[in-house]
């Protein structure tokens, strides 16, 4: 059950980012970690809504007017981030019913949206390599714009669309060339189980012939994952924005949507740059005028850009093990609440917090302790409660760790709790704990 906490006024002050080269990596300093965890239970995530509402804020700022924000909801679908975007008036990217679902209710306990435009119905994009009945129905009842992966979602729209309208359609299209990113999640332009290969463009089009009930209006590329340059993200916008032209030629009219999808990343490690949100929106706006022809909305899916900074996961040491050349602190938590590393080879980053050290200063909100140079370090294989050698989630070079320290894992928002094997070995759920928030639970 998630755990809505307002902050008190010492909590508050407690959350200022670190007086260190990693502060942009952890969204609580250690004083308020430490109040979280010994106020609650560890394990447990911990999320700040200011942080996700002011990046939300900044974001929108950067781009053009005819470009739409649509969190991507896999990202981190807790209650209380989606009632908080959706009263900044967000758009929301799903992917299945449930999803729609969660936006709806969050939707209805969100204050009045910023944007003039109604929040109620629609302003949602849905997709999926593999649709159920009851996802396309659940899309189709929120007024979503579903981007249809091939044929067999155009032929199941047709016969369950109901209005007096042909239902209007994005297709997910799977570039051929021209498009990249730093590690392959997404999957670049090889073999790809999403959408319709670019090849097969034209032949998918003619194919969309046979249902007229179903009008194809719009474009989906989304070609990248967690990509840090803006110049990437904008090559591969310059793709799908070509895409979009051949597409429109073909039709034979104006589309009305293209969905550049999501991509925008974050760092994992110290000295890894931010994202350059201003260059992204300037090179939109570039690519728009460039793009003369195409008069319609842009959306954008920004997850874990808009989640994973809010958030950190507190567990604690519960042994400290030597075997053969390795030093492994086997933690309360492992890869039953973040499964991204085992996944992706890369650790989220990590700090510790450890009683035996005498604090640098008495200032709350500096919790960075002594200089990184005058500390005893040691490089630590971090192991989680599974009964599995695979239950291993990073490496770190920490202070020398004891049980019952306090292990915080920084840039959790995103792709933590729901992403990972929670039921393996039926340990507990870790709480969540929302910190900031507007809305009263």
């Amino acid at each position: 059950m998630t755990d809505i906490v307002s902050m008190t006024t010492a909590a508050q002050s407690a959350t200022a980012a670190q007086a260190s080269d990693d502060g942009h990596l952890f969204a609580l300093s250690d004083a308020a970690a430490v109040l979280v965890a010994e106020t609650g239970t560890t394990p447990c995530f911990a999320y700040r809504l200011d942080v996700a509402r002011q990046r939300f804020v900044d974001l929108r700022m950067t781009l053009p007017e005819q470009v739409h924000l649509a969190y991507a909801v896999k990202s981190n679908p807790g209650p209380p981030l989606l009632a908080e975007l959706a009263g900044l008036g967000a758009w929301f990217d799903c992917a299945s019913a449930g999803e729609v679902a969660a936006v709806q209710t969050a939707r209805a306990s969100a204050p009045a949206p910023t944007s003039q435009q109604p929040a109620t119905r629609g302003r949602m994009v849905f997709a999926g390599p593999a649709k159920s009945e009851a996802d396309l129905r659940a899309a189709l009842a929120a007024g979503a714009r579903i981007q249809v992966d091939g044929i067999e979602d155009v032929e199941r729209l047709a016969q369950w669309h109901t209005g007096p309208d042909p239902l209007p359609v994005n297709v997910r299209v799977h570039p051929l060339t021209g498009i990249s990113e730093t590690a392959s999640i997404i999957g670049g332009s090889g073999p790809s189980a999403f959408g319709v290969d670019e090849e097969e463009l034209a032949q998918f089009v003619a194919g969309c012939q046979a249902y007229p009930q179903v009008r194809l209006s719009g474009l989906q590329v989304f070609s990248a994952s967690n990509e840090l340059d803006a110049a990437t993200l904008l090559a591969n916008h310059r793709t799908a924005m070509g895409i979009g032209q051949r597409l429109q030629a073909m039709l034979r009219h104006d589309l009305d949507l293209i969905d550049l999808g999501g991509g925008l990343g974050i760092p994992y490690a110290v000295g890894s740059p931010d994202l350059d949100i201003v260059a992204l929106g300037a090179g939109l706006g570039d690519l728009l005028e460039e793009n003369a022809w195409f008069t319609g909305h842009v959306v954008l899916e920004p997850g874990r850009w808009l989640s994973g900074p809010t958030g950190v996961y507190l567990t604690r040491v519960v042994r400290v093990k030597q075997s053969r050349g390795t030093t492994f602190a086997v933690l309360e938590g492992g890869i039953n609440h973040l499964l991204r590393p085992l996944m992706t080879g890369q650790s989220f980053p990590v700090r510790a917090v450890t009683p035996r050290q005498e604090p640098a200063t008495t200032d709350w909100t500096d919790a960075s302790g002594p200089a990184e140079d005058d500390r005893e370090r040691t490089a630590y294989t971090l192991a989680g409660p599974l009964c599995t050698s695979l239950d291993r989630v990073g490496t770190a070079e920490l202070e020398p760790l004891e049980p019952g320290d306090l292990v915080i894992f920084g840039q959790a928002g995103a792709y933590g709790f729901t992403q990972a094997m929670t039921n393996f070995l039926s340990h507990p759920a870790p709480e969540q704990v929302w910190l900031g928030g507007s809305i009263t639970p």
